[in-house]
């Protein structure tokens, strides 16, 4: 049973490291699925639960300030170029589901708080990603390790 703990723990943050636990530990697919499954949904209520709760505290400090003037020249990095592009190309969607798939849940929802995306859109599409997630890489990866 701690096994399956240490496992959906794992999973709430990173699903490739609970998968290759979870293997090392011998599970069959099924009892993979699950435990990844139940960390994984975690792992998106506690993040969504935890931003509310970081952002009310940076909104007590943050002073208001007049907007800067932009430069005329500003230099962005190439994530900063890729990162706006997602968003202006794909919205809710590509930070909520596909950010999901690319980077784990927690992050997408960092992402998505930081674009001001309200918690109920971002939850719902990364719900739905971890999910299938789950599912796929827990079967794919037990029948890759069964080819062998």
């Amino acid at each position: 049973m701690y096994k399956i703990f240490i496992v959906a723990l794992i999973s709430s943050f990173e699903i490739y490291a609970a998968i290759g636990t979870g293997m090392a530990f011998g599970f069959d697919a099924n009892t993979l699925c699950i435990a990844t499954l139940i960390g994984g949904i975690a792992g998106v209520f506690i993040s969504a639960f935890l931003g509310d709760k970081i952002k009310l505290l940076i909104s007590k400090f943050k002073k208001n300030k007049e907007p800067k003037p932009e430069p005329t020249e500003v230099k962005e990095n190439v994530k900063t170029k890729i990162i706006k592009n997602l968003w202006a190309k794909y919205g809710v969607f590509g930070v909520g589901f596909i950010g999901t798939f690319l980077l784990g849940a927690p992050i997408s929802i960092g992402i998505g708080y930081g674009f001001g995306v309200q918690a109920k859109e971002l939850i719902k599409y990364c719900l739905v990603a971890v999910v299938i997630r789950c599912v796929v890489y827990s079967y794919f990866f037990d029948f890759i390790k069964n080819l062998f």
